[in-house]
């Protein structure tokens, strides 16, 4: 697809990456058959494709409106579309910047701005942990909108840390929501992973992997939210004491994996960024060594049966697939993906949620309904937003598949 940028365009980064991915874009349309959105709307302005071609018409000069605004808001950023895509096109990095451009063009309503500025400096603030705690006290008398936010009581295990060392050692990150919302998740994968021999590091400055900001439209926030992180991880990292940096949330893996991108145009922190990139796994990835280390532990088939929800983060923003199933059959648990639309997003996608609730709820709903075909015994997913989503919407219980294995390893001692 060819594009004349405007003046305003050329030579700028963004005007430059823009352009080298709709080149690549030959509008097939075979994107509209797996974006969730237009799926429910029916829209071709709320499908890849459409959104493709109004940033087109943006960065050629035409004026973005509100409609242009809402139609891209409405996009989850799930990627889907770049799975599907047989030319390759970068689409998550074209909606990024075309939001960003927008945002700069077309100013949102008072009550927009302002839960846009409550989620992103409220959900990365030191006082989330306090604010979520009084909200798992009052839980029962919230209403409906905010309860589905608010988890029920911590696992009693969610304190206990492993203390050993061990000679491999891994940096992880515990996340800007989930030591406060689901903090057993952190302690379960350290848990894990010393039960296979590998030693657990946090560095204590890192925070917010940099997406809430970013995909909330306040790039320069993100990107600052990214270098901090890698002022906190380098000092292990240049002293090779690790031997990779850790994702137990896949939103936060896709977006950690792509600083060496985000940051390539910054010569204070571009090599770093490429290099934190590179040594940057999702806990998946660190599975063939946790069965070769647990398999001897977990001898019999484990009771019941877990349903998988990938999320989009995983199989899409990742290209992580099949893994997660494969690694926990080696194990011995029954566990499976859903038979239809295992690919599609479950409508979390971070605070999309909280932005676009219809959206998100039927989404949820439609997921819910594939998953329990399966009559589960309880729901398994990989990134922190999607278990607490699915979990408002189902009585079955949804928890880390990282969480199931330690428990599984705690029954078998």
């Amino acid at each position: 697809m060819q594009t004349a940028l405007a003046p305003e365009f050329k030579g700028t980064p963004d005007g430059e990456a823009a352009e080298a991915i709709l080149r690549k874009c030959v509008h097939c349309g075979f994107c509209t058959a797996t974006c969730p959105t237009y799926q429910l709307l029916g829209d071709e302005l709320d499908g890849p494709r459409g959104r493709i071609y109004l940033m087109k018409q943006v960065l050629e000069g035409a004026a973005p409106t509100r409609a242009t605004q809402l139609h891209l808001d409405r996009c989850l950023t799930c990627r889907n579309c770049e799975t599907t895509c047989p030319s390759g096109v970068q689409y998550g990095h074209l909606v990024d910047i075309g939001r960003k451009i927008v945002e700069a063009k077309v100013e949102r309503p008072v009550a927009e701005r302002a839960l846009r500025w409550l989620l992103k400096e409220g959900l990365t603030s030191p006082l989330f942990g306090t604010a979520m705690a009084l909200g798992k006290l009052a839980r029962p008398l919230l209403p409906a909108s905010l309860k589905d936010k608010v988890p029920g009581a911590a696992h009693p295990r969610a304190k206990l840390w492993p203390q050993q060392e061990h000679p491999r050692k891994v940096l992880m990150l515990m996340g800007c929501v989930q030591p406060a919302m689901l903090p057993n998740i952190n302690a379960a994968t350290a848990r894990v992973l010393d039960a296979a021999n590998i030693q657990t590091l946090v560095a204590d400055n890192a925070g917010c992997c940099g997406a809430l900001r970013t995909h909330l439209n306040d790039h320069e926030g993100g990107l600052g939210d990214m270098r901090r992180n890698i002022d906190a991880w380098w000092p292990q990292v240049s002293a090779g004491t690790v031997e990779a940096i850790v994702m137990n949330a896949s939103g936060c893996g896709v977006a950690v994996k792509d600083y060496g991108h985000a940051l390539a145009h910054d010569p204070d922190y571009a090599d770093k960024a490429k290099r934190i990139s590179s040594l940057t796994r999702d806990l998946s990835e660190l599975l063939p060594d946790i069965v070769e280390a647990l398999r001897p532990r977990l001898k019999k088939a484990i009771a019941g049966k877990l349903a998988f929800h990938p999320p989009c983060t995983l199989q899409h923003g990742q290209q992580l697939r099949g893994g997660v199933e494969a690694g926990l059959r080696e194990l011995g648990f029954d566990v499976a993906v859903a038979m239809n639309e295992s690919h599609l997003c479950c409508g979390s996608a971070g605070t999309y949620s909280v932005l676009q609730p219809t959206l998100s709820h039927q989404l949820r709903d439609r997921k819910l309904l594939n998953l329990d075909e399966l009559q589960p015994t309880a729901i398994v997913s990989a990134n922190i937003g999607c278990i607490q989503h699915l979990q408002s919407g189902t009585a079955t219980r949804v928890l880390h598949w990282v969480e199931a294995l330690d428990e599984a390893l705690a029954a078998a001692r």
